[in-house]
């Protein structure tokens, strides 16, 4: 459920997020894009990356994902392929939301995997080396390459149509500092250049360095040496006479054809990212955060402008990527290193669709738990077991009186008159008939009474009249079945059932202390002709008169017991009805436990500030929009076909097929109500004051908002590097926001940037309502000013010095 409830979430915020002109417009990119990943570490950035990039562009589906990884172990193979299923369940829910097929986004993923180095006894402390040297010398690594940048060519050109124009590519090369596989970047990149180039008229490539410093408990030395190994690579490779001529080029006959970097920097920019900021304060979402950035700056970079003139001079000046390289480079005239900080404010879109779905069952399980107050009687009645339906069932299974006057043709013994009438009822009976009498009444109905209650089935009966009762009275539920059968509540129904119990036994024992008394009584006493000198009659009418008197006593005695068992029988499948409708009630209580925590969890790892009064909001909210569909459709609305229907059912087919169709309904019903369609400034202002009565001046004013607001995202988009010296002499920053223009809270910021700002700030257009981003960019910093470099490099040196080796 867990799963299920969190693609409902995903879906929602999806949803909301990327229609035009109705909620939240997706941008587009101009060029051609791909993202090439290269080494093990990275492999968690390559879905995510994928992901963000299919929510955000409207042309994604025409961006290639290039991943270049070591051959995985069989541990490695199994931890992909959970990685892979996972994925393929969200992609299941992104294919609905983005309007792309799982085949399309699978296309879109190129993976190659290069055999790893001969492991020898000394391979760690030649890991990256011993890199560099196998892929020299394993002529199939480049073979494969070439074929895999070919087969991302091909691609990119049936992808053509979803881009303005097909004249230059945009590469993104990713990688952790960390990973020994990162010594091959120059080449792998300057291979992916050349035979991509061969498409484009020009190929601007991009480096992205990640680095994590969140687990550093066990492998901290090792780790942070490759890290600072890889710097000082890096470093090399963005100065101004850096050169790479190589034979990386492959032809189907194995001929190899030679690849030239002329003298210049390698990457047009080389960004650094890490899980902590500037303040060396981890970063709220870790490495999902890079990720993010990665995706913004390859859109900053790379899109498509409106011609609709949305993005007034007013927010600023349009990104210059040559400009910016020019404003980061460094006192030796060297390409200067780049970081940024990203935040983004926006409505909880997640967290409010978990939570109006708790709110909307809680909602529907209060309407089943209410009811008006019924008595006894009624209950009873509903239930089918009342008097008059136990009398029926009684008739039913207890033959009728006709049978008692076929005892009058039984044969009697030889015996006086006068001798019969001086003995009692029961010893007259017995002289007659001795056994006979007994053995007719137990043939013909106690007998056929046992043989036609042990055919008839209680509790079928029970569930059919509790059936057709729940069809007849929808207000009804298995709500009002636990309390009416709850025996430890005193206004249940067990009181009145229990005291027709117990008269009834009163009733048989009065009635069993009524035929002993006739049965004692003297035959002589019975009304009946008697004729002088006609023996024969007097016996006849003795006999008729005993049969009338005793038998018909017998039969009602015989009714009473009979009652008396289906009060019984029933006694136990009330309390079969109990336990079931408790396990109902309970099965319920599980799901909005399951809801309630979700929606929790949500709001727990929504923004503290801008998750706050989610609940305290969306539960007044969603009970607004529910009674608003109330009286337009009727009480029971939500208790029609059309919407969530008998739940009862749903539940007996598992609580998933409920929870679905609850799912269901809340999309279609509430959260597509237009109360819930507002500005994220609306609703966080809204849900601000959501506890604050009308008349209270400490009510929170729009201005109060977007201050705080603007000091929100400012505060968040530190950048994501820890850096020596905070004001360094090359530090170069630029701002852009990401909003929709005509946003009343963008144009407060626009206008807090106008008269305040220090920087170049910029702003890109998008037609969303739920929310603004803001990526910071800053640069012109060395691996010198990192204080990841610092601290690695005692550790560097340490390792250099102990017979280790990081470099080609």
């Amino acid at each position: 459920m867990d799963v299920r409830l969190k693609q409902f979430a995903d879906a929602y915020a999806a949803d909301e997020e990327k229609t035009a002109g109705q909620g939240d417009g997706r941008s587009s990119i101009h060029y051609p894009a791909v993202f090439l990943f290269i080494g093990d570490l990275i492999q968690d950035a390559v879905r995510p990356v994928m992901q963000i990039n299919a929510q955000k562009w409207d042309n994604s589906a025409g961006v290639m994902y290039v991943e270049i990884a070591p051959e995985p172990t069989g541990e490695e193979q199994q931890a992909r392929r959970a990685n892979e299923a996972r994925y393929e369940q969200e992609q299941n829910v992104n294919s609905m939301r983005t309007g792309q097929s799982t085949g399309s986004l699978e296309a879109q993923k190129i993976t190659t995997f290069l055999s790893r180095p001969t492991v020898n006894d000394h391979s760690k402390k030649t890991q990256r080396p011993d890199w560099h040297h196998h892929f020299q010398k394993d002529g199939k690594h480049l073979l494969e390459l070439n074929r895999t940048f070919r087969q991302a060519a091909r691609r990119l050109a049936e992808f053509g149509r979803m881009y303005s124009s097909f004249d230059r590519l945009h590469v993104s090369v990713i990688t952790r500092v960390d990973d020994p596989m990162n010594i091959l970047v120059p080449e792998i990149s300057l291979l992916a250049r050349s035979i991509l180039g061969q498409s484009f008229k020009s190929v601007q490539m991009d480096m992205y360095a990640l680095i994590y410093e969140g687990d550093q408990e066990e492998q901290f030395g090792y780790a942070s040496s490759a890290g600072v190994a890889f710097l000082k690579e890096l470093e090399h490779i963005q100065r101004a006479d850096y050169t790479l001529t190589a034979p990386l080029q492959r032809t189907e006959d194995g001929l190899a054809v030679m690849v030239q970097h002329s003298p210049s920097p390698l990457f047009e920019l080389a960004y650094v990212l890490s899980d902590r900021n500037e303040r060396g304060i981890s970063v709220n979402g870790g490495m999902e955060s890079s990720y993010d950035i990665i995706c913004r700056i390859s859109l900053l970079k790379n899109r498509q402008r409106l011609e609709t003139g949305g993005e007034s001079s007013f927010y600023g000046s349009d990104y210059n990527n040559n400009a910016f390289k020019n404003n980061v480079r460094n006192g030796e005239g060297n390409q200067g290193l780049v970081s940024a900080g990203f935040a983004r404010v926006r409505r909880p879109d997640r967290a409010i669709a978990l939570t109006v779905l708790e709110q909307f069952f809680y909602g529907i399980m209060k309407r089943m738990k209410h009811t008006t107050i019924l008595g006894s009687r009624e209950k009873f009645e509903l239930l089918g077991l009342d008097e008059q339906r136990i009398d029926e069932r009684v008739d039913m299974l207890v033959p009728n009186s006709s049978r008692l006057e076929d005892m009058n043709g039984l044969m009697t013994r030889t015996t006086s008159f006068s001798h019969l009438k001086s003995l009692s009822l029961r010893e007259a009976e017995h002289a007659l008939f001795e056994y006979g009498g007994e053995r007719f009444f137990h043939d013909n109905y106690e007998q056929e009474m046992i043989k036609r209650i042990e055919q008839w089935d209680a509790g079928r009966e029970l569930q059919a009249n509790i059936a057709e009762m729940l069809r007849q009275h929808p207000h009804l539920h298995f709500y009002q079945l636990a309390e009416w059968t709850d025996e430890s509540d005193e206004h249940s129904m067990w009181n009145d059932y229990h005291a027709r119990t117990r008269d009834l036994m009163n009733t048989l024992e009065s009635a069993q202390a009524e035929l002993d008394e006739w049965y004692d009584s003297r035959a002589d006493d019975l009304s009946f002709q008697r004729l002088p000198f006609m023996e024969k009659h007097n016996i006849r009418g003795l006999t008729r008169a005993l049969i009338d008197t005793i038998y018909p006593r017998k039969l009602h005695i015989l009714r009473l017991q009979t009652r008396l068992r289906l009060y019984r029988r029933f006694e136990e499948h009330l309390t079969a009805v109990h336990r079931d409708s408790m396990q109902q009630v309970k099965s319920m209580d599980t799901i909005g436990s399951n809801l309630q925590a979700a929606a929790t969890d949500s709001i727990r790892t929504a923004d503290d500030y801008i998750g706050q009064n989610i609940h305290d909001y969306y539960s007044r909210l969603t009970a607004e929009v529910m009674e608003e569909i109330e009286e337009k459709r009727g009480d029971g609305a939500f208790f029609e076909e059309r919407s969530v229907g008998d739940v009862t059912l749903l539940l007996q087919q598992g609580a998933s097929t409920l929870v679905e169709r609850l799912m269901d309904v809340c999309r279609k019903e509430l959260l597509a109500s237009r109360s819930f369609t507002q500005t994220f400034e609306q609703e966080l202002l809204n849900r601000a004051n959501v506890t604050i009565e009308y008349e209270n001046k400490q009510a929170l004013s729009q201005e109060d908002l977007f201050k705080e607001l603007y000091r929100t995202l400012e505060d968040r988009a530190v950048i994501h590097i820890r850096l020596l010296d905070y004001t360094h002499k090359h530090r170069y920053e630029e701002k852009y926001m990401f909003g929709n223009a005509n946003g009343d809270f963008v144009r407060y910021a626009a206008g807090v940037d106008n008269t305040t700002r220090i920087y170049k700030t910029g702003f890109v257009h998008e037609d969303r309502t739920s929310g603004v981003e803001k990526l910071n960019l800053m640069g012109g910093f060395t691996i010198e000013d990192l204080i990841y470099y610092r601290n690695g490099k005692t550790y560097y040196d340490t390792y250099i010095a102990n017979g280790y080796d990081f470099h080609a």
